[in-house]
């Protein structure tokens, strides 16, 4: 996959390589711009007052950084150590590892067809990258649900390819979601109706679906998925299910999420 030849955009967090100290700043290669140079004035290497640039960072070091300025006339890019968080590195070095993975990825899909990962990029992996958002994003799409990822594709020829690499390098995620629902029915055939009840809400998706005892008259819904939004579509078909059933049959019914 070609590196990104352009700018990045001011207030963008970016993935660097320093490769030069001086007492004024450091000097950094960005990783996802083809290596443009970008620098990283003392002010902006730590918060406070630094007094030996080296106690906060050193050459060869990966570092994730905010651009604050660019000069593209000048090909100038300014930097900032000190203004991300935490959470917003990790964030950052995470998605920049997915997509070095993805790019891995697809140089496995591009030697199946035979073709260069330019070559791919051009083809097909640019505009998956529209798609989802990102190459990564796509590969975990095309594990999780390759008939919907199969369908948007539109059955092109490099898909078969796609999805197997997909299936042999990526573990769907898994997502689970649960509640309780309370059922009570006093008539003579309450038990039964409970117990339809309960069928019916494991009927809405029998492989996703399970209904534990948990006591008179509490019982745990338990759906799980590779999509949180959608086990949470069934949990709530699923009790929707059983209440109407209970309702139905006279008894009484409701849900407690979680």
């Amino acid at each position: 996959m070609p590196l990104r030849a352009e700018f990045p955009e001011e207030g963008e967090l970016v993935v660097g390589t320093v490769t030069s100290i001086r007492n004024f700043g450091a000097f950094v290669k960005l990783d996802e711009f083809a290596n443009r140079e970008a620098f990283i004035h003392l002010s902006e290497v730590a918060t406070g007052w630094v007094k030996y640039i080296r106690d906060h960072i050193r050459e060869g070091q990966k570092i994730v950084a905010r651009v604050l300025r660019i000069d593209a006339t000048k090909g100038q890019i300014d930097l900032s150590l000190k203004r991300i968080n935490d959470h917003q590195r990790r964030e950052k070095v995470q998605s920049w590892k997915n997509e070095q993975r993805a790019t891995r990825l697809l140089t496995s899909v591009a030697t199946t067809l035979k073709t260069d990962v330019d070559s791919a990029y051009d083809q097909f992996a640019e505009s998956l990258v529209e798609r989802y958002g990102s190459l990564f994003a796509a590969f975990e799409v095309a594990s999780a649900d390759p008939k919907r990822f199969q369908k948007e594709a539109v059955k092109a020829p490099w898909v078969t390819a796609f999805l197997r690499v997909a299936e042999e390098n990526l573990v769907p995620p898994h997502v689970a979601v649960r509640g309780t629902l309370e059922l009570s029915d006093p008539s003579p055939d309450g038990v039964e109706h409970i117990r339809a009840a309960l069928k019916e809400a494991e009927k809405t998706d029998p492989e996703t679906v399970v209904v534990h005892y948990v006591g008179a008259p509490r019982y745990r819904v338990l759906v799980s998925g590779t999509q949180y939004k959608q086990a949470e579509e069934v949990l709530k078909r699923a009790t929707e299910a059983a209440i109407a059933s209970i309702r139905g049959a006279g008894g009484q019914g409701s849900f407690t999420h979680g």
